[in-house]
């Protein structure tokens, strides 16, 4: 199963990947070049499908539970001042995904979206610690009656463009795709003060089932 971002990207991968090929089996008649040309093609085509895959994923709907919004590894857990927002401390918790991990973007929790902002900016890498608030970026705040949480789509130095789905006023279901984004980049969730953490760093977790912080 393939996020639909990708199926523009994927068709056009395999028409090259079959054209290549082909012009290369009637052009060039040494054997270990067509090989050598075929292996390149496939596992670039290869790259392209799991890039865009985006598997079936089971929640366990919970409003005391904040699930993780992406494919990752944890990178970082502190307080920080949420300025653009909440404009008070927050609990961040980051979640970096390489160029092979799944890059569709999960609610984190159920609720009504009461906030949805993209904002255009650089492309530093997504471990930068001011990529969160320099990088192209989208903000996302979700609430429900126990919880209210923000979470930030990041650009990294590859991905040159964020897709985000959530609009204001719109209820969703935890765990359902919230967006995607291109290449190796970042997530931020921040929670209120005192929440629960269930992870630590360097743990890598999965979207829309792990779950990253409980009330």
């Amino acid at each position: 199963m393939f996020h639909k971002e990708g199926y523009k990207i994927i068709s056009i991968t395999l028409v090259l990947f079959l054209g290549i090929n082909l012009a290369a089996y009637v052009a060039i008649q040494i054997k270990e070049l067509q090989i050598a040309i075929f292996s390149t093609t496939l596992v670039f085509l290869i790259l392209i499908l799991q890039f865009f895959r985006n598997p079936k994923r089971i929640t366990k709907i919970d409003d005391s539970t904040i699930v993780s919004p992406v494919d990752g590894k944890v990178v970082v857990i502190e307080e920080v001042y949420e300025k653009e927002h909440f404009k008070d401390k927050r609990l961040q918790v980051s979640i970096f995904m390489s160029p092979i991990n799944v890059h569709v973007t999960r609610h984190p929790i159920g609720g009504e979206v009461v906030f949805s902002k993209y904002h255009p900016g650089k492309y530093l890498v997504a471990w930068h610690p001011k990529a969160s608030e320099e990088n192209e970026r989208t903000t996302v705040v979700v609430k429900n009656n126990a919880i209210t949480i923000l979470y930030r789509q990041i650009a990294g130095a590859l991905a040159k463009r964020i897709v985000n789905y959530a609009t204001e006023g719109e209820k969703i279901i935890q765990g359902s795709d919230s967006g995607f984004i291109k290449f190796g980049s970042r997530v931020d969730v921040y929670l209120p003060i005192g929440t629960k953490v269930d992870v630590s760093l360097d743990q890598k977790v999965r979207g829309g089932e792990s779950v990253i912080a409980s009330l």
